[in-house]
């Protein structure tokens, strides 16, 4: 399995066997960890693995979860900087998926300051992670995601490769699978919106939420062998919508 195909069957996993996963694998993560992609250049940031195999990290929170592994990204606070780190953190989930293990992330926990490797960042999200007890996969008809009749308003009769980029998008995961976003499609492109809240507290992880949806369809298109552009239109961005908040367009380059 690759991070295309686990894009369509990870699953959030929340029960871990608290017990260490071998050094091969820790050190192919440690690997690609240095390899994942920015969605933003210009950022700073760094991960870094808290082991908890011990039991010894006290997590913060409502839905926190307990698990052997965190994944922690630090990154200096800048525009677009909480998108930028759930771009990065959706390429580890996927990476780990296809490695057998578990993920998933906890936006709103804390953990202790003494565990800040990185004091000129601040803490973006934390990921668990390790063996899952059960299945880290499940079937594409399992996920609980909104169709694309729902998310989509349809310009133009879309191509075939347009519909595997939605696909993907929709499947991606969101805080309490808000699913905040909604696309106006055409043929060649579509534009990325987001859905505005009526509970202010609902949106407060929208940023990240885009972030891992873009990683979504970055990835597909990397494997479509498909050049695709991840832009901000002024025409778009000076409109005013009742509904959505223009985020972003993804254009296929001619």
């Amino acid at each position: 399995m690759n991070l295309y195909e686990a894009i369509f069957v990870r699953r959030s996993v929340r029960k871990y066997k608290m017990e260490p996963i071998s050094s091969k694998i820790m050190e192919e993560i440690q690997g690609y960890m240095q390899e994942v992609t920015v969605l933003f250049g210009g950022i700073k940031s760094e991960m870094a693995i808290i082991d908890n195999t011990k039991g010894q990290e006290r997590m913060m929170g409502m839905f926190s979860v307990k698990a052997p592994y965190y994944l922690a990204i630090y990154s200096e606070e800048k525009d677009k900087c909480k998108m930028n780190a759930g771009y990065i953190m959706q390429q580890m989930a996927l990476f780990m998926c296809c490695k057998g293990l578990g993920t998933c992330f906890l936006g709103s926990n804390m953990i202790k300051e003494k565990t800040n490797p990185a004091g000129d960042k601040k803490l973006m999200v934390l990921m668990a992670f390790g063996k899952s007890r059960g299945s880290c996969i499940r079937k594409q008809a399992e996920a609980g995601r909104l169709s694309l009749q729902e998310l989509c308003v349809y310009k133009e009769v879309p191509r075939q490769w347009m519909k595997q980029l939605l696909d993907a998008a929709r499947l991606a995961p969101s805080s309490m699978n808000s699913q905040p976003w909604r696309f106006v499609v055409y043929d060649n492109r579509f534009h990325i919106f987001s859905k505005k809240h009526s509970v202010e507290r609902l949106g407060k992880f929208d940023e990240l939420n885009f972030g891992i949806m873009f990683a979504n369809i970055m990835l597909v298109a990397e494997e479509l062998w498909l050049d695709v552009d991840l832009i901000r239109l002024e025409d778009i961005s000076q409109k005013t919508f009742s509904n959505n908040q223009y985020v972003l367009s993804a254009i296929l380059k001619s």
